[in-house]
């Protein structure tokens, strides 16, 4: 049965669609089983189907969202496991857009709140402050105990080691190995190839080494994940346009068999591109036209010939990223290329449990993150495994540092497989037999 909305407290400017999502929930409560902060709270509010009630009385009233509402809301990891979990196919990922919007627009945060989230929004989507951030972060770090609260969990996220911090990658070409079979544009992105540039020159390598020509499109960054959580909505379509001319130029000019993204939490948001811009008449059918063929990386090598080397045959607990497969209904693909690989794939217990990272979660949200994190690494100790791969970089850098277990990305075990170095993290394994 259709839930029942006062439809005569609309205001005229609400979504349509946001209504015919919330209309669409039946409120039999199959989301509370799978969601990672009701599992914690056992509170309704914590839960899809309270935060959906919390959004009607929103949509209802016309009112601002109040401090309580605000609270229970921005608690939601956007992991979108209810998705997977509800019957009625409600369009959660949609009602938090709407949602995050309204707030953004609407709710009066506290200034210190308004000016991390700016600095948020100023820094990670470009590589190069970025990259100036991390390492003053660095430098800081050591005296952390003498700043506001709220900064601290930025610093909590920053690697203790050093890291290899480049400006990013600017547009180019990476030539095919032998004769070109395929084209594809990579999306660098902004804090992947900040914190883990050896990702995408693993991606590089593997596709060149498959006859794949790979193109950096000149004037595509950020994919907009980061602005879209936040409530940024027209700074997200703005992103979104950039990247849809970007590519849909290449795609004129020379062909893209692909648009291949290595960070499933930009793939998700790439996907949904034709989406966020349905209502721009100039932008929606180029929108749509590159969102059909992107693909994540083991989305595309599921369809080519994987070359495979012998490697040893460690054990790989794969971590599946929430916005893998719930975002992007990507599940199979990267087991199946590890094993061919010639590794020894484990499936992690609670494997559809967030791990706490969301995007920008475990910056804002602290707390119930470090809560997930420790949860998601205990299940993974209990399988064994040599290493760890995962498809997000939000994923790794969350749980690198709690792990004391290699972990690294699929796209580089599949290189190492194929012909390409070991990855540095893995030097300590020294030689694995386990036959």
């Amino acid at each position: 049965m259709l839930t029942k909305l006062q439809a005569e407290n609309f205001r005229p400017e609400e979504n349509a669609e946001t209504i015919e999502s919330l209309r669409h929930c039946t409120t039999c409560g199959m989301c509370t089983s799978t969601c990672p902060t009701y599992l914690l709270s056992n509170d309704e509010h914590d839960s899809p189907r309270g935060r959906n009630k919390i959004m009607r009385q929103i949509l209802e009233s016309g009112q601002a969202p109040t401090e309580k509402q605000v609270y229970y809301l921005e608690r939601c990891l956007s992991c979108f496991s209810c998705t997977t979990t509800c019957p009625s196919g409600v369009g959660y990922k949609n009602l938090m857009d709407w949602v995050r919007h309204r707030i953004d627009q609407q709710y009066q945060r506290p200034w210190q709140e308004r000016l991390q989230r700016e600095a948020v929004l100023k820094m990670i989507p470009s590589p190069s402050l970025f990259s100036a951030g991390l390492k003053a972060a660095r430098l800081i770090k050591p005296v952390k105990g003498i700043l506001p609260q709220t900064l601290r969990p930025m610093l909590d996220l920053v690697p203790d080691s050093p890291t290899k911090l480049t400006a990013g990658i600017r547009y180019q070409v990476f030539a095919a190995a032998g004769t070109r079979k395929y084209r594809v544009s990579m999306l660098a992105g902004c804090a992947q190839q900040v914190l883990s540039p050896s990702i995408n020159d693993a991606t590089i390598r593997l596709l060149n080494r498959h006859h794949c020509e790979v193109v950096i499109a000149h004037k595509s960054e950020c994919c907009g994940a980061l602005y879209d959580h936040l409530g940024k909505e027209e700074k997200a379509r703005a992103q979104a346009r950039l990247n849809v001319a970007a590519w849909y130029k290449e795609m004129e000019q020379g062909g893209l068999d692909a648009i291949i993204i290595n960070a499933s939490g930009c793939g998700t948001t790439v996907k949904d591109y034709g989406h966020i811009l349905r209502n721009d008449q100039n932008w929606r059918e180029k929108a749509a036209k590159v969102a059909a063929i992107a693909k994540d990386i083991t989305e595309f090598l599921a369809e080519v010939d994987l070359k495979v080397q012998p490697v040893p045959p460690l054990r790989v607990a794969y971590h599946s990223a929430c916005s893998m497969q719930h975002g992007q209904q990507v599940t199979r693909e990267p087991k199946e290329l590890l094993a061919k690989a010639g590794f020894t794939v484990l499936n992690v217990p609670e494997g559809y449990l967030c791990c706490g990272s969301a995007g920008t979660y475990n910056i804002f949200q602290a707390e119930t993150a470090n809560k997930l994190k420790k949860r998601k690494v205990r299940r993974i100790r209990e399988i064994d495994p040599d290493v760890v791969a995962g498809g997000n970089i939000g994923c790794i850098v969350q749980l690198l540092e709690a792990l004391e277990i290699p972990m690294v990305h699929t796209v580089e075990l599949l290189d190492w497989a194929t012909g390409g170095p070991r990855p540095e993290v893995l030097s300590t394994l020294g030689s694995i037999n386990r036959e």
